[in-house]
C-alpha cells in the first residue's frame, strides 16, 4: 500500500528531537558492521508505513532505539541476483551485464574481478563472516554445494535446512496449477502453515540464534568484524507456523488499492499496450485468493520480524552493542496486487522501493525518518566512508554518510533502477521516469499527486521538460548479458527428475 510522499526539509535543523546536534562528529572509524539482508521484503513494515495492518514490533523497536528509516530508498534492480550483485560489487547492472538470476558473477568477465563489499572490508583489516543468503545462489557443475559467495568471506557457514508445510498436497493454498504455469509452483507461489508450529525450528530463526551466539562468545581475533546475516523470508513460498497466520484474521485483511484500467495508458511506440494483468493476479482473482495471499505475506513478515528481534537482542546483550553499525535492507520490493501484479520484476514503485534502516551508535537519532533519495548501490561507499576505509574508485554509488549525520539536509540526487537489459527507471524524489528499450514505451509519474502511479504523464506535453531532464540520467549504453550458470548434462538430468516429481 502506498503512502503520500512527504516533503523534504528545506534546511537542517540546529538540534534534532533527541538532542543530538544536526551534524554529528561521532568517530565511526573501525566500527563493527552487522549487515542484515531480508529477501523479498517490501515496505510493509510498521515504521515504514507501507501497510497499516502489519505487526512488526522488533523493526519498530529498532527504529525507536536509533535505527533510522531511510524512507526513500530504492533497489538497483528488481530481481534478486542483479540487485544483490550491484550492491555487493558497487557497480550498476548495465555495466556488468548481470540482469537476471541466472547471470553468475564469477563467470562475468566484467565483474568477476571486482572486489566485493565483504572482501573490501577483509582487505582493510576486518574479520568477515556470514550465514544465510547474501549473494544470490548459483549451481556449480559436479558439486552439490551451491556457489553462495563463500569465497567472499573469511568465514562462511551453510544455512540450516528449511521446514516444509503441514499439508502434503501441493499447492497448499488451493489454487490449481494451471498448465501454462507448471513451472511457477516449482519456485513456490504457495502459502500455508508449516508442519511444526514452533518458530524456533525454522531456518531463519536458527540463523538469528546462531548470529546472536557469535556476538556473545567471540572476539573475532581482536579485529573489527563485518557480519552478514541473510533471512530467506518473506521470499516464497510463504510457509510459516500457524501462529503467524492467526495474527491476521482473514476477514480483517484490507487489500491494496487498484485501478481497473491502470495499465491502459502504458503503451509502446506504436500505441499498443505493453502490459496485461499478470497471470498470477488473474488466478488470485478467479479463485478469490487476494486476501489469503496478502494475509500470508503479512504472516511471513511477522515471522521474520521475530527472527530480527532475536538477532538484535543478541547484539544488545553483547559487548559490541555500542560500537556496531547495523544495516537492515531488503533486496527489492514486492507487489501484492498493485498494478494487477504479484511479485517483483517491474520498474514501478512497489518493486523499486526497498526497506532500508541504519543505526550508527551515538549518531542516528531515535524515531527518525530520513527522506533523502538513496539506492542500495550507495551502501558500499557509505559503509566504507563511515568506517574510515579508503574509497573504492570503482564504486558507482554515492556515499550518503553525510546524510546519516545530517538527515534533514536536502538530498535529491536522482537514482537508477534497471530491469533486464535496456529498461531503466530514474527517480528523483518526486518524479519517476521509466523507459523500455525494445518496445519504445515510456512512463512518467508525479508521486506528489499520484503516489499509486495511476496516471502516466509521459505523453503529456506539459511534462515534456521534466521528462527530458530525467532522460539525461538514463544509461546511454548497456552491456550485453553476462554469462549464465554453467549446468552440466548430469545436472540437467537431475533437474529434469525433480521437475517430473513435482509435476
Amino acid at each position: 500500500m502506498k503512502k503520500k510522499l512527504l516533503p523534504f526539509a528545506a534546511s537542517a535543523a540546529i538540534l534534532m528531537g533527541n538532542g543530538f546536534p544536526a551534524a554529528q562528529q561521532v568517530d565511526t572509524k573501525n566500527m563493527n558492521v552487522l549487515f542484515i539482508a531480508i529477501d523479498d521484503l517490501n515496505d510493509w513494515v510498521g515504521c515504514f508505513g507501507g501497510n497499516p495492518q502489519v505487526k512488526t514490533p522488533n523493526f519498530d523497536k529498532f527504529h525507536a532505539n536509533g535505527g533510522m528509516v531511510m524512507a526513500d530508498a530504492h533497489a538497483p534492480s528488481t530481481v534478486c541476483c542483479p540487485s544483490r550483485t550491484a550492491l555487493l560489487t558497487g557497480v550498476h547492472c548495465y555495466k556488468t551485464g548481470v540482469y537476471g538470476n541466472k547471470n553468475k558473477l564469477k563467470r562475468d568477465p566484467k565483474a568477476k574481478d571486482l572486489v566485493t563489499l565483504p572482501e573490501y572490508f577483509s582487505k582493510h583489516g576486518y574479520y568477515t563472516l556470514s550465514m544465510g543468503k547474501i549473494f544470490h545462489k548459483h549451481p556449480v557443475p559436479g558439486q552439490k554445494e551451491l556457489d553462495s559467495g563463500q569465497w567472499a568471506f573469511d568465514e562462511w557457514h551453510k544455512t540450516f535446512p528449511g521446514v516444509g508445510p503441514a499439508s502434503k498436497k501441493r499447492p497448499v493454498c488451493g489454487v490449481p496449477n494451471l498448465p501454462e504455469e507448471k513451472g511457477y509452483h516449482r519456485i513456490g507461489f504457495d502459502w500455508g502453515p508449516t508442519k511444526v508450529n514452533d518458530e524456533k525450528q525454522m531456518k531463519d530463526y536458527k540463523t538469528a540464534v546462531w548470529a546472536a551466539e557469535q556476538l556473545n562468545s567471540r572476539d573475532f581475533g581482536g579485529k573489527p568484524f563485518f557480519m552478514a546475516i541473510g533471512f530467506s523470508k518473506p521470499h516464497l513460498p510463504w510457509y510459516v507456523p500457524q501462529k503467524y497466520f492467526d495474527m491476521y484474521p482473514l476477514d480483517s485483511i484490507k487489500l491494496p488499492k487498484t485501478l481497473a484500467d491502470d495499465l491502459d495508458d502504458i503503451v509502446d511506440k506504436n500505441g499498443k499496450p505493453i502490459f496485461r494483468k499478470s497471470t498470477t493476479w488473474l488466478r488470485m482473482e478467479k479463485y478469490g485468493k487476494h486476501k489469503e495471499a496478502v494475509r500470508a505475506y503479512l504472516a511471513t513478515i511477522s515471522f521474520v520480524d521475530d527472527c530480527l528481534g532475536v538477532l538484535l537482542d543478541g547484539l544488545a546483550r553483547s559487548k559490541y552493542a555500542d560500537n556496531t553499525i547495523v544495516v537492515i535492507w531488503g533486496d527489492h520490493g514486492w507487489h501484492l496486487g498493485e498494478k494487477q501484479h504479484y511479485g517483483k520484476c517491474t520498474l514501478w514503485q512497489e518493486s523499486c522501493r526497498v526497506p532500508l534502516m541504519i543505526k550508527v551508535p551515538g549518531l542516528t537519532p531515535k524515531n527518525k525518518k530520513c527522506y533523502g533519495v538513496v539506492n542500495l548501490i550507495d551502501l558500499y561507499p557509505t559503509l566504507v566512508d563511515l568506517c574510515g576505509l579508503p574509497k573504492n574508485p570503482k564504486n558507482d554509488g554515492r556515499s550518503f554518510a553525510e546524510l546519516i549525520r545530517n538527515p534533514d539536509m536536502e538530498w535529491r540526487y536522482p537514482t537508477l533502477t534497471t530491469y533486464q537489459r535496456g529498461n531503466h527507471r530514474i527517480y528523483d524524489g518526486r518524479y519517476s521516469y521509466i523507459v523500455y528499450s525494445k518496445k519504445g514505451g515510456e512512463e512518467l509519474y508525479d508521486h506528489k499527486t499520484d503516489p499509486m502511479e495511476w496516471r502516466n504523464l509521459a505523453n503529456n506535453p506539459e511534462y515534456a521538460a521534466i521528462k527530458e531532464r530525467l532522460k539525461k540520467y538514463v544509461p546511454k549504453t548497456n552491456e550485453p548479458e553476462a554469462p549464465r550458470n554453467e549446468i552440466s548434462g548430469e545436472s540437467k538430468r537431475e533437474m529434469a527428475k525433480k521437475r517430473k516429481r513435482v509435476e
